[in-house]
């Protein structure tokens, strides 16, 4: 597995920046907007899987969240999602 541990924060954003500017170059309004919601998805897809590999590390470590900190991280994946929804509504 990669360490990314030891790059910077400005220049992992600004190289995030240059590459959606580089992906809209050559393409319409629809084609930029289906590949951001497909790379939404990829992203959701990573950060979900993120988080239950790291609850799975704290319940190895006998820690778990607290039903306050799961009530969160559920409203937060339920509010993407709703606006993953109403943004497809948009285009249908």
């Amino acid at each position: 597995m990669k360490d990314y541990s030891n790059i910077s924060p400005k220049l992992y954003t600004l190289s995030a920046a240059i590459v959606g500017f580089l992906l809209i170059d050559d393409s319409n309004a629809n084609e930029q907007n289906a590949l951001g919601n497909w790379l939404m998805l990829v992203a959701q897809v990573l950060c979900t899987n993120a988080y239950f590999l790291q609850l799975q590390t704290q319940n190895n470590q006998n820690t778990q969240p607290t039903d306050e900190e799961t009530i969160i991280m559920m409203q937060k994946m339920i509010n993407a999602l709703t606006k993953e929804v109403n943004e497809l509504k948009k285009q249908i």
